[in-house]
This record gives C-alpha cells, sequence and structure tokens, in this order.
C-alpha cells in the first residue's frame, strides 16, 4: 500500500500558521482569559488530507527474444526475481519476438528494468514497462489466435530481419526448424524430393542431452539450388511445418565443433524410443498448470494423477514442465499429435522422454 500525505496541499500548513499567529498576537497572556477573541473562534483546520496509490501491475514487456526462445530462459534472464508467469506473443500462429513477463511484487519492475539489453544467447533482449491492460490484452489476442486452429497451421508471414538473413545471402545451405523429434535424414530427403540430396549432406542437430532439437542444416549442391528449394518454407513434413532459413558454412562448423551433429545410430535409438517408451516430456506449460489440466490436454488418453509429474525447481516452483506416462507405447506416440497445440493461451511441446530423464528432472528440483 502506498500513503501519500499532501501536507504542502492540506490544511496541516494552515494549522500550523494558526499556532503561529497565536503565538505572536498574545505575547505572554497565551495561557489567559485575556488576548483576541477571534482566535477561540475560528474554524478548526481541515484534517490533512490522504489519497491511496494503487501500485502498478508487476508486469513488464520484453522485446527481440531468440526465435527458439525457452520459459526457463526468461526465468534464468530475471534472475533473483519472481517470476510467475511469461506470455510468449504470437501473430498468425507465429512466435513474435516479444512476451510479457509477470513478477511477483510491483518493486520488483525497477529491477526488471536494469536488465535491459541484457543478453539471451546471442540476441540483446529490450525490457519495458508494461500495463495490466496490455497483458491481458494479449492474453486474449493468444486465446483469440489459437482458436482460430493449432498454431501449427501454415500462415504467411512477412520476415524481419532480424529473423533471416537477406535472402540474397544464400550459400549453399539451409537451416529447418520445426522437425518432429521422429524425423529422419530419409524423410528430409523426401521432403526435399526435387533435388539431390545425398544422407550425408543433411546434419540432424542434438539438444545438450544429445537427443533431436527438431532442427538439421542441409548442404545443397549448389547456392542456386538452396535458394530455390527455399519455395518449400512452411511446407509440412508429417505434421509440422517446417521453417527454412539461409545458412553460412560457419554456422555448420560450429555445431560440429560442439559436438552437436545427431549420429545415425542416436537417431535410430530415438526412433525406438518414441515406439518403445510410453513417456513424453512436456514444455511450455503455464506455471499455474496442474494435473487436471493436463489430463484435461490429453483427454482422448487414460491417464490418472499418478502418471504426471510436474517438475518444480530447487526453490519448489513449477519450471513449466511435466512428465506424463502413458498406458502404452502406441498411446504415447499418437499423444505426439497434439505437439504446439494450446494449454489456456501457451503452446505445448511434447518430446518423447524415458524413466531415466523423468528422474533427473525430478531429482534436479529436490
Amino acid at each position: 500500500m502506498y500513503l501519500r500525505g499532501k501536507y504542502a496541499e492540506s490544511g496541516d500548513t494552515r494549522e500550523m500558521s494558526f499556532k503561529r499567529q497565536r503565538l505572536m498576537d498574545q505575547g505572554p497572556s497565551y495561557y489567559g482569559a485575556s488576548g483576541p477573541s477571534y482566535i477561540y473562534n475560528a474554524l478548526p483546520p481541515p484534517a490533512p488530507s490522504y489519497s491511496y496509490v494503487l501500485p502498478p501491475f508487476p508486469v513488464v514487456r520484453l522485446r527481440g527474444l531468440p526465435f527458439d526462445c525457452a520459459e526457463a530462459e526468461i526465468v534464468d534472464f530475471f534472475h533473483g526475481l519472481d517470476v510467475i508467469d511469461v506470455l510468449f506473443v504470437h501473430k498468425g500462429g507465429k512466435f513474435t519476438g516479444e512476451a510479457y513477463c509477470v513478477l511477483g511484487y510491483p518493486l520488483q519492475i525497477d529491477f526488471a528494468l536494469q536488465r535491459n539489453r541484457r543478453n539471451i544467447g546471442r540476441r540483446y533482449v529490450e525490457v519495458f514497462r508494461s500495463r495490466k491492460e496490455e497483458y491481458y490484452k494479449a492474453i486474449a489476442n493468444e486465446v483469440f489466435d489459437a482458436s482460430g486452429g493449432s498454431p501449427r497451421r501454415v500462415a504467411p508471414r512477412a520476415r524481419s530481419a532480424d529473423e533471416v538473413r537477406d535472402l540474397s545471402e544464400f550459400k549453399g545451405l539451409l537451416r529447418l526448424r520445426g522437425l518432429p523429434f521422429s524425423a529422419t535424414r530419409e524423410e528430409i530427403q523426401n521432403f526435399f524430393k526435387d533435388f539431390d540430396l545425398p544422407e550425408e549432406k543433411i546434419h540432424l542437430i542434438a539438444n545438450s542431452e544429445g537427443r533431436s532439437a527438431g532442427e538439421a542444416i542441409v548442404e545443397f549442391a549448389s547456392s542456386e539450388d538452396s535458394k530455390a528449394a527455399m519455395a518449400k518454407d512452411r511446407m509440412t513434413l508429417g505434421n509440422r511445418y517446417i521453417e527454412l532459413f539461409p545458412a553460412a558454412p560457419e554456422e555448420l562448423e560450429e555445431v560440429a565443433n560442439k559436438g552437436r551433429i545427431l549420429s545415425k545410430s542416436v537417431e535410430v535409438k530415438d526412433q525406438q524410443a518414441v515406439t518403445t517408451v510410453p513417456i513424453l516430456r512436456m514444455r511450455g506449460l503455464p506455471f499455474s498448470a496442474g494435473k487436471d489440466d493436463i489430463i484435461d490436454f490429453f483427454k482422448n488418453f487414460t491417464l490418472s494423477e499418478d502418471s504426471i509429474q510436474i517438475i518444480v525447481n530447487s526453490e519448489g516452483r513449477p519450471t513449466g514442465e511435466a512428465f506424463v506416462e502413458f498406458s502404452n507405447a502406441e498411446d504415447a506416440k499418437e499423444a505426439l499429435s497434439k505437439d504446439r497445440m494450446t494449454l489456456g493461451a501457451r503452446y505445448i511441446e511434447l518430446f518423447p522422454s524415458s524413466q531415466e530423464e523423468l528422474h533427473e528432472a525430478s531429482s534436479r528440483g529436490r
């Protein structure tokens, strides 16, 4: 609560002037019966007035986020502050690079603004003050946008300068993003079936855990071929639309030097995991989501609360991730079709997982 006494505008100053005038006029007879009578007939001064100033809604807006940004990166960006909610902003089902972040207390807004122009990955992020109305409007827009269909639907959109390089900078390589995590090199060959593309020129990218990151870098025979292949941008592979970006040889070299190229054996292992292990990992959950919400998300499948593990951090707060164990591997594989569908105003990513990964994630929160 913020209380502010408007002493300079209230009767407090007048009261002080009355007292000062009485002392000057009465002299030594102040306590006696004599003295100017108007002093005792004067109206009492008005009481000091106070006004209640409503604290601002603790929300800030972020701009310039990486297009593969995750909630955990926002939480890390605001390390030391209480992050209550993160709302990524989409337009036509595509992430705009903006987000709203709700903090625990109004006083934390100023601390959040001090992170302005700090980096997430290689991108510097701008932080702005925002208002409750803007945040609620963004939620309404997300729900309205999602109601028109799955966020994975194809929606033409002009590319921003931050999102891709100038399309004239083709060097024979394209980066694919949004691949199914079970995608194989053979499926990518079929996706680009109009081009001569040997398997060894398709480089599936692994994440930090050694599993498919849903991305790949493809080497075409010429820069002309890579430019022509951009015609496949936002076309579907399986039930996912694929984004294409011009890439440079340095990007492929960097990924290779970090050991992030998925080997053929790991690719086969991931394929087996999809078909044999009935566990999926969910990412991007609202921090307020409960087990009932997850059961409703998978309403076409038989789940109990005991089959759902919501992951929390060392402070006991939800991380936006959960593990779900299905009755059998077939159900888990079928449930992957809900990847990037929405829960509330958030789209949810689904990954094949394992008991080991579940135990490891659970232990990190203890």
